[in-house]
């Protein structure tokens, strides 16, 4: 069984690409689909930018812990960061309310945390030792 794979990124935006190899990595090592693959890499891409820019509100130093894992048909994600407390799971059976407009006629923000809740099977939030905490599960690909 393969082992957890960990890693730590500051929160910057220039650490983005990081990210997504780490993910796609993880993915390529473990034999990953490349579905379920593009996925994961999206759902990280998606967490970590929202910590930078609205969770620090600006790039900061403080580490991005992401922590993946073979699960039983899936792969887990426990994702960490030191911005202030927010539980991105409070809002995902809320649709944004322009979901059906235009990219050019939608108002920024909420697309990302509801498109995260359709990809993902099981998620937990916790605020834990002043680090927010998210534990995901994404299944994988039939």
């Amino acid at each position: 069984m393969p082992a957890n794979e960990k890693a730590e990124f500051p929160a910057r935006l220039t650490a983005l690409p990081d990210t997504a190899s780490f993910a796609r990595g993880f993915c390529e090592r473990n034999g990953v689909g490349s579905e379920t693959a593009f996925r994961l890499t999206f759902v990280i891409e998606e967490l970590f930018t929202n910590t930078v820019k609205h969770g620090f509100g600006e790039e900061s130093d403080s580490p991005v812990r992401i922590e993946l894992a073979m699960s039983e048909g899936g792969v887990s994600v426990i994702y960490e960061d030191s911005a202030p407390r927010y539980d991105p799971t409070d809002r995902w059976s809320v649709a944004p309310p322009d979901l059906a407009a235009t990219a050019e006629e939608r108002s920024p923000g909420g697309l990302g945390v509801y498109l995260i809740r359709q990809i993902v099977a099981d998620a937990r939030y916790a605020y834990e030792e002043g680090r927010n905490r998210l534990w995901l599960v994404m299944l994988l690909e039939s």
